[in-house]
């Protein structure tokens, strides 16, 4: 055979390998797999829940985190003594770990018993004892890992032990022991820590009996031997007392009923020492083995995979057996099926994955594929989401309705206002004149009005500090701001314009003009803004001031200035905000306390507003139990703040989240961050739908592949055209 002869010989059978594998291309696109699935066929109908970060938790040590994104995994890690119900409004604490609520004991300065219902004044300590639920077990760790003689296998590492680990599955054994009520003690003296920054030391130094000096032991200590390992079992806390294997008591300054709601947090999460010296060997700390990457709890989950810049996983405990689902809630609750999964062990999921998505629109683009089982909503997609009916009810469009996505609200624990500098000259102080002006604006800026254009109706017009949701917030007609709105028709609505006017006119500005210099009445407002949206929403309160023919002033500055500008008090008016640390009033009201205010006590009153009387009411309600003796003394102070009008009551902000029909026992709770335990997920219908909304457009392939094989063929036929001619 000749040399061309085996060119074309060798062509023929590359056209056939070539088509051959068009053909099984071909074939493999009629297959059942989805082609944009971006997780593993291998866990096709396992019980997983699929979610996205936008961006990595900073902390995971949970003495130093306290970021809502950091508490998305730490509040499924961790086991603090007590939890936010589920189910039950208002927000109200149970036992996580403890057996039952801790119990409090009061005592003088003497430290002599006082009865429970002693004068708050006498009440120099109070000693809250805590029983935990004896059995609860760690995650599997490698810090609990023992040899056959029962010695720690992994407290003696060298860099020659640890030259292929590079994350915590690396090590070949792990163990779990028991929770002790020691492990809690151990994780209250870590806020001391001198070598970890813990944003709420300085609060709790000022409650924990002696946390303050046993800081400065603990940083005296480290001076002396700074590389050494700090074994804070050496130091002894008086606030804090191990009574026996499943019992300790915390000792705290004076009455702090609010203390209850801290030991909800990751702060007070059991801690075990051998994690702390684990994590401390040299040559952990290079490879990110730290307690602030790789965390060790109780919880009814665990980090099992740590790539923040790509996923994040967290799997069952194997060893959470302590708890079940909720059997009692609110009314309606049984109905919409919440109660369903009553007394069954928690968690219900086995397995969450976090993935990370820095963009919106991706993000979205695969929940409606329903590759995430649940998503938030950005503005951009609002209207293709959500319809909001005449009465103001929101509900999924008719698209999402069609997917079986179902919408849950629930108003945040948050505040925004506008808060009036009660030491300006103009705006601020306790006459007659600048009260009728602060209400006069306050009915004139529709804040219905704004919720419906820059929050696509999600919030509600604040009445008071306090947010639903929380103790000494009233419904109905009760709990109307009456200087701003009248009670119609079931409802709320907003004064006239002509009652804000009239009362403008009797402060003595009729029609906007000074009355005495003439001059048009000029407001400053201060804020940060400066972006396209935030000149939007400057507008449109200029025109909310200008329909009492008030002139607003709006001065933008940076927010280092602005800061500053609120601590000397240089300002008339200022935007702000609040969230929740706790479901108490307190930690609202005390947000109008004069022993808080920003110019002369540097506190949290950026109104710098003071009423005796509200400031004598406060002081007594801070410290007392949810009662109808509270509730009264509330009321009295909304009265009087409503009157005074230290601020624009502003809103309520409202949180939207969609969910796939899929996923089971939904019901939005803004303190419980740890609420993915309860959730269910049907495996089975989630790869049925995703099935059916993804199914490729294969004709466009078929079409290709039918001209590839028709040039193939008319190809091959003039080669062996060719190749019979030679």
């Amino acid at each position: 055979m000749t040399m061309t002869c085996l060119r074309y010989s060798a062509k023929l059978r590359a056209m056939r390998i070539i088509l051959t594998s068009l053909l099984v291309v071909l074939l493999s696109a009629c297959g059942d797999g989805l082609w944009n699935n971006p997780y593993p066929a291998a866990d096709k109908g396992k019980s997983i829940f699929y979610t996205a970060f936008t961006e990595r938790p900073k902390h995971l040590d949970p003495v130093q985190a306290y970021s809502e994104n950091e508490y998305e995994f730490l509040a499924q890690i961790y086991a603090p003594p007590l939890q936010y119900h589920y189910l039950k409004r208002p927000y109200q604490l149970v036992p996580l770990a403890a057996s039952a609520m801790p119990t409090v004991h009061y005592l003088d300065k003497h430290r002599h018993a006082l009865p429970d219902n002693a004068p708050v004044e006498k009440i120099a300590y109070s000693v809250y004892e805590i029983h935990i639920k004896p059995g609860m077990r760690y995650q599997p760790h490698p810090a609990f890992a023992r040899d056959v003689q029962g010695k720690p296998e992994y407290n003696h590492l060298t860099q020659h032990d640890l030259r292929d680990i590079h994350a915590l599955s690396d090590f070949p054994h792990t163990g779990t022991r028991n929770v002790t009520a020691a492990d809690y003690a151990y994780q209250i003296k870590r806020l001391a820590h001198p070598q970890l920054h813990t944003p709420i030391f300085g609060v709790m130094s000022e409650y924990i009996v002696g946390l303050k000096e046993f800081a400065a032991t603990l940083q005296q200590a480290v001076k002396n031997d700074p590389d050494a390992f700090l074994d804070l079992n050496n130091y002894k806390l008086p606030g804090v007392q191990v009574v026996d294997d499943y019992t300790y008591r915390i000792e705290i300054i004076g009455k702090y009923p609010q203390f209850a709601y801290w030991l909800a947090m990751p702060f007070f999460a059991p801690m075990p020492p051998e994690a702390e010296r684990f994590y401390a060997q040299p040559g952990m700390r290079e490879r990110n083995l730290i307690l602030d990457w790789w965390p060790v709890g109780s919880g009814p989950y665990y980090l099992s995979e740590n790539n923040p810049n790509q996923r994040m996983v967290m799997t069952r405990n194997p060893y959470y057996d302590s708890e079940t689902y909720p059997s009692e809630g609110e009314a309606g609750d049984a109905t919409a099926g919440l109660l369903a999964d009553a007394g069954k062990p928690l968690p219900l999921i086995d397995k969450i994955v976090f993935t990370l998505e820095k963009e919106t629109i991706p993000y979205w683009n695969k929940f409606l594929q329903g590759y995430y089982d649940a998503s938030g909503i950005s503005s951009d997609s609002f209207d293709q989401a959500v319809q909001v009916a005449v009465g103001g009810e929101a509900t999924v469009t008719d698209a999402m309705k069609a997917q079986g996505i179902v919408l849950s609200t629930a108003v945040a624990t948050s505040t925004m206002y506008t808060g009036f500098n009660w030491l300006d000259p103009v705006v601020g102080g306790s006459s007659e004149r600048a009260r009728k002006l602060r209400q006069a604006i306050a009915i004139a800026v529709d804040f219905e009005e704004f919720i419906s254009i820059f929050a696509n109706g999600r919030g509600i017009a604040a009445q008071s500090p306090i947010p639903p949701g929380i103790f000494g917030y009233r419904e109905g007609e009760a709990g109307i701001n009456h200087y701003v709105y009248d009670w119609v028709d079931g409802m709320p609505k907003r004064k006239s314009i002509e009652t804000a006017r009239q009362l403008l006119a009797e402060a003595g500005y009729p029609n906007g003009v000074d009355a005495q210099t003439h001059q048009p009445l000029v407001i400053n407002l201060d804020t940060t803004a400066s972006g396209v949206g935030d000149k939007s929403r400057l507008d449109w309160l200029r025109k909310q001031f200008d329909k009492i023919n008030v002139q607003l002033v709006a001065r933008s500055t940076d927010y280092n200035r602005f800061q500053d500008k609120i601590r000397k008090g240089d300002t008339q008016m200022f935007y702000f905000g609040w969230n929740a640390d706790y479901p108490d009033p307190e930690n609202f009201l005390f947000l109008l306390s004069s022993a808080q205010a920003k110019v002369s006590k540097g506190g949290e009153n950026a109104a710098n507003y003071n009423n005796p009387e509200y400031e004598q009411l406060f002081e007594k309600m801070k410290n007392m139990e949810n009662s109808p003796a509270r509730q009264k003394i509330i009321d009295r102070m909304l009265e009087i703040v409503r009157r005074d009008s230290p601020w624009l009551w502003g809103y309520h902000p409202k949180n939207y989240v969609l969910q796939h029909g899929w996923l089971g026992n939904v019901k939005a709770n803004v303190m419980a961050n740890n609420k993915l335990k309860y959730w269910r997920v049907d495996a089975k219908q989630r790869d049925v739908k995703r099935r059916d909304w993804n199914r490729p457009a294969r004709w466009p392939l078929w079409l290709g592949m039918v001209m590839a094989l028709l040039a193939g063929m008319w190809l091959w036929r003039i080669l062996r055209q060719h190749e019979e001619a030679i």
